[in-house]
């Protein structure tokens, strides 16, 4: 049983008890019982903080059954090794090698010193959040609801937005909002902050902190800092912009009756919400194909390591780029803000990608192959947005066959777990060789 098998046993085990409670008739608003196969796709969903739906949440489900998706919700946005290491502190286990060697590997962090209070600064900062989040929503649906519905309202966007799970209550997800700017900032926001990673925000956190008490020491950020959030930036920016200039170019698209301030909003929320996010304000289905295409990059790029957000992540992104760059300039090291690029992050990054590549391509034939009647555009939107954990849809999740939603409860249970664990638990741990082949060169490109 190596850290990988039990990471994705973790995830498996909660799906499993998730879809046991989902199945049930207290589960359902009807009080009839639930399909399994619609069980086990809302279960690995929420486990998996995806946000793809066969029904609806807010019509579909009971008061129970919403409670059940909402704390698969958060501890699959924690991650199974971060939860299980919190309830062994609380019920005073000793913390093991094991467990620090698991949640190195789960949270993808270079060491093992300082796990504990990494997981207990983990938990602190969901809390802090996810209740700043409620506080900044409530308001905003005590318009148009009572106090009371308001209140779960919030807590449950709350943690949907931070978690980037995506799952919404209303059946037009929040197009009802399109043009609410509280939405438009807190769910974002939310979304934001819980895809950049925690390390970048406790990093974040000690600098501010350091300034607030007069402490004049220069602090350096990591070089993950510095990727993070130089990368996160620029997607934001140069997304929006281009998903305004595509609404702009296309006066038939849903938003042309707006004014420029809504078109903008709306844009933002274009360019934060792929981020694994699934939340939408406008409805996928009805946007052009330049739209989907730069969703589908978006999605694919996913968050930052560390975070609820799946994808290859920013940091993988920017090590190709900086490696092609490298190759372009004739240059035989990898450099990235001064600091050198070890190669066996290049190899990892590399891995990722092929192996999320393939993965991608692989399950979108078999969707593809079981459902002719569906547009293929729509079929690799789907693939796309359950492997990077995001949950936006043009509309066909609940048309697919019985095979083609099983097809994508795989692919979101391997985007969670991740493309390189999920190998390493079939194949288990590699073995050291003491035996070394002469190179030889080949023709590349």
């Amino acid at each position: 049983m190596t850290v990988s098998r039990t990471i994705c046993l973790g995830f498996l085990a909660l799906i499993v008890i998730g879809t046991l409670l989902l199945v049930l008739p207290l589960s359902t608003s009807s009080r009839e019982w639930n399909s399994l196969v619609t069980a086990l796709f809302t279960s690995t969903s929420a486990v998996c903080v995806t946000g793809l739906i066969i029904e609806d949440t807010g019509t579909y489900y009971s008061v129970f059954g919403q409670v059940v998706i909402l704390l698969l919700i958060q501890v699959g946005g924690l991650g199974y090794m971060t939860a299980n290491t919190f309830l062994l502190l609380l019920l005073g286990r000793r913390f093991g090698l094991r467990e620090k060697l698991a949640i190195q590997k789960s949270l993808d962090i270079p060491g093992m010193s300082g796990s504990v209070i990494l997981v207990r600064s983990i938990i602190a900062l969901t809390l802090v959040f996810e209740m700043t989040g409620v506080l900044l929503l409530l308001p905003v649906f005590r318009e148009d609801y009572g106090m009371g519905y308001s209140l779960w309202l919030a807590i449950f966007h709350s943690i949907s937005a931070f978690n980037n799970a995506g799952f919404s209550l209303f059946t037009d997800n929040l197009m009802g909002y399109a043009t609410s700017v509280p939405i438009h900032i807190v769910i974002p926001g939310l979304i934001i902050f819980g895809g950049i990673g925690y390390q970048v925000i406790m990093e974040a956190y000690i600098w501010l902190r350091d300034r607030l008490q007069g402490r004049h020491g220069w602090s350096v950020f990591s070089l993950n800092f510095k990727i993070v959030t130089s990368t996160t930036l620029v997607l934001l920016v140069v997304s929006t912009l281009m998903f305004l200039g595509i609404e702009l170019q296309h006066p038939n698209m849903p938003v042309a009756t707006l004014n420029a301030g809504d078109r903008l909003l709306l844009a933002w929320s274009e360019a934060v919400m792929p981020r694994t996010a699934g939340f939408n304000t406008v409805d996928y289905g009805s946007i052009n194909a330049v739209g989907l295409f730069v969703t589908m990059a978006l999605m694919l790029v996913g968050g930052s390591p560390g975070s609820t957000a799946g994808g290859i992540k920013t940091t993988t992104l920017r090590i190709l780029f900086s490696s092609t760059k490298a190759v372009l300039q004739g240059k035989e090291e990898v450099l990235c803000y001064q600091r050198q690029i070890p190669v066996s992050l290049i190899f990892k990054a590399v891995g990722v990608v092929f192996g999320s590549t393939t993965a991608i391509l692989f399950m979108t034939l078999i969707i593809g192959v079981s459902n002719p009647n569906i547009p293929f555009i729509a079929i690799v939107f789907e693939t796309i947005s359950a492997f990077a954990t995001v949950g936006l849809s043009t509309g066909i999740t609940a048309s697919l066959s019985i095979l083609g939603k099983l097809v994508i409860i795989c692919t979101m249970y391997i985007g969670r777990v991740g493309i390189l664990i999920f190998i390493a638990a079939l194949l288990g741990d590699p073995q050291p060789s003491v035996v070394h082949y002469p190179e030889e060169n080949l023709l590349v490109g």
